[in-house]
Formats: structure tokens, sequence, C-alpha cells
């Protein structure tokens, strides 16, 4: 799946970055600098001033600043990258609609559906262009069997089952995601809004309703400052975490890192998302996918790269076998084409606000069933 650009009236785009040092800024950076003929980087902020004069090694050329709105605000910028906490989306988000600047949020887009909603409304009424990285929607294998869905494979879909695991390592130092009054959603926002709009992808449904059980998994985080997600995932392997460490400060985080979340979608297909970021929650444990249907089923190993379909005599049929494609240039091949089709006035077939909205509809919903402990309707305008 790659966005064609139809006209080509090719412009190279001008990027400020917010959360230009941190764990996503930092490789998405990366990308823009090796693609160099589309796009550049003008300007960075972040909250730290010796990572930005660090990052100045890497983009030289681009101006720095703590202001976020110093970058919203500037002449030479056409696009506003937002990779900052979930908290500080909103304000900024709001003030590149305000300022005629074009967006691309991470997700979770708001701390809430109200707040993506609005961020949603405000960018389509000021006619910008925008993309939220919803990247699973661009990995061979799920391309494949969405391909395998739609060729009516599985039959009628009946049940679908998604693990979704990114395991940070045991010790991992407290960050701003391990906060509920920074992040949206714990691992619910941060993964589970990835796995549902996959879901959402794949199969063109929308959830009815949810039930959520979620909890903080090893509550207690070694607190070593203000460091960010690339430092904190570093620490364990320079520090110990014997009876000798007893005495290190620790900081207990509010926002959950495990959730598991039943659904139930139109059409009587049941659903269950499991995600964590646990370290006891292991990839390689079972396959990422199941779709079930009234003829056979489907299996996803994104591990082994491999696709199945189990007969219902039990028989297992491997479809396909992928080997890890080497890691393209995200920027280079989906986004910057995203904007130039937009501004050619090409209707969207990219991961956009619209999506991500959609996403925070559903993680909403997840978070307040896990707080009520009942069945919770999904509702969005």
């Amino acid at each position: 799946m790659e966005t064609e650009v139809i006209e080509r009236d090719i412009m190279r785009f001008r990027v400020g970055v917010l959360g230009a040092t941190g764990y996503i800024g930092v490789p998405y950076r990366r990308e823009i600098r090796e693609a160099s003929d589309q796009g550049s980087v003008t300007w960075m902020c972040a909250r730290r001033e010796q990572l930005l004069n660090d990052a100045l090694q890497e983009d030289p050329d681009a101006r720095i600043t703590t202001r976020w709105q110093d970058v919203v605000e500037a002449e030479d910028v056409d696009i506003v990258l937002i990779a900052t906490p979930d908290v500080f989306h909103h304000e900024a988000a709001l003030a590149c609609a305000k300022a005629g600047k074009h967006l691309i949020c991470e997700k979770p887009i708001g701390m809430n559906a109200e707040e993506a909603k609005e961020i949603r409304d405000v960018i389509a009424n000021a006619e910008l262009a925008h993309f939220v990285p919803f990247w699973t929607r661009y990995v061979p294998l799920i391309q494949r069997i969405r391909e395998h869905l739609q060729g009516g494979l599985v039959g009628q879909l009946r049940a679908i089952v998604c693990r979704w695991h990114n395991p940070r390592p045991a010790g991992t130092p407290h960050t701003w995601r391990d906060d509920a009054s920074l992040s949206a959603a714990g691992s619910i926002a941060d993964v589970g809004s990835h796995a549902y709009d996959c879901l959402r992808w794949l199969t063109g449904l929308e959830a009815d309703r949810v039930l959520t059980h979620a909890a903080i998994l090893a509550a207690e985080r070694p607190d070593v400052g203000d460091v960010n997600l690339t430092e904190a995932m570093r620490w364990p392997g320079t520090h110990s975490n014997t009876s000798s460490d007893d005495s290190r400060e620790t900081r207990r985080a509010t926002a959950v890192n495990y959730a598991n979340i039943n659904m139930v979608f139109p059409g009587d297909v049941v659903g269950t998302i499991i995600v964590s970021h646990a370290p006891s929650f292991r990839r390689v444990a079972a396959p990422d996918l199941e779709l079930h249907g009234s003829d056979a089923s489907l299996v996803l190993d994104r591990q082994l790269g491999t696709i199945s379909r189990i007969e219902n005599n039990g028989d297992t049929i491997e479809l396909d076998r992928i080997s890890p494609v080497p890691l393209v240039n995200r920027f280079g091949r989906h986004v910057f084409p995203a904007f130039q089709c937009a501004l050619n006035g090409q209707p969207p077939d990219w991961p956009n606000l619209e999506d991500g909205y959609r996403a925070q509809v559903f993680t909403d919903a997840a978070m307040a069933s896990a707080k009520a402990g009942r069945w919770v309707d999904l509702s969005s305008e």
C-alpha cells in the first residue's frame, strides 16, 4: 500500500518537530534527513536544552527552542510534527490550525476523544493536510492478510484475537508514559490504538461495546529523574537490580501497562485485544493475530513472518512466509507523498485524524470500562 502522487507538482516540506529529542522524535528526524529531496527539519523543540544542542549535530541547519509556540508560528515551517507527551497534543494542534500549518500528530492524538474530535474538526475546517502514524497498515504481512480476508478465505468473520506486546526491560525507570496525568490511557492508548486501527483497517468494522480488565504490573519503577524512553530503556543494562540497590528511590506508575479488552462488533462478531508493555509478556509466546471465520481461521505470526490457514478439520496450511524486509523510510515512502496528494486535492487513503479520533473513541471506552468494571458502549460523531 503506497500513496500515489497523481500530479507531479512536488513540494519540499519544511518540518518543525515538537518533542524532537525523544524516543519518537529522534528516528523521525533521521528519516526526514534521509528523505532530503522531499523535506527537511527546520525547527526542533524539546524541554531539555542539552539534548537540543546535541541534536544540532544531526540537524545543524535547524533552529532550536524550548517553546512550541516558536515552531508553530515560524514562517519557515509547513508541517508541524507533534511527538510530545499526550497531554500537550491538543493545545499545539489547535494552534497549528490557527497558524495554517499542516499536521502530523502522534497517536493518541489527544488525552480523550473530546480533544481528538476538536483537533480533527479544526484542522479539517482550516482545510489543512494531516497524517497520524498508524504504521501497522504498511507492514507487508498485515497488507497480505487483509487481501486474504477480503478474498473470503475465512468465510464469514466470527471472532478476532489480537495480541500486542511491546515489553520493556525489567527495571526500566519511570517516564511520562507511566504517569496518568501525562499519558492518555497508558498501554491502552499507546499500543491499543495501533491494534484497534489495524483491526478497523483489516475488517472495516467498528466496535459497538467493550469490556476491559486493566492493571499496572510492577508498579514501582526506579526514579532517576527526567529521562526519555530511550534513556530509560538503556538504563537497566547499565545499572544493577540486585538487593544492594534497595535504597534506590522509586516512583509508582499510575498509567496502566496491561489490558485485556473484549469487544463486540456488528453482526455478532466478537474479539479480544491484549496489550502490554510489561516485561513478563513476551512477543514470541503466541501468534499476534487470529481471524476466525465460518470456513477457516487465519493466523499471523509477525516474529516468524508467517500467515497460516487452519481448516475446519484442524489441518494447517502455511499461506505466506514473508522474510523481514529492510526498514523503509516512512517519511519518504508514505508521509511526504500523502501530503503531496492532499495538496493536489486527492482523497486520503492514508491514516489521518479521522482514524485517530475513531481509535480514541475506542481507547476511551476501554479505559472507562476498566474503571467501571462493566460493558461500555462506543459513541462517536
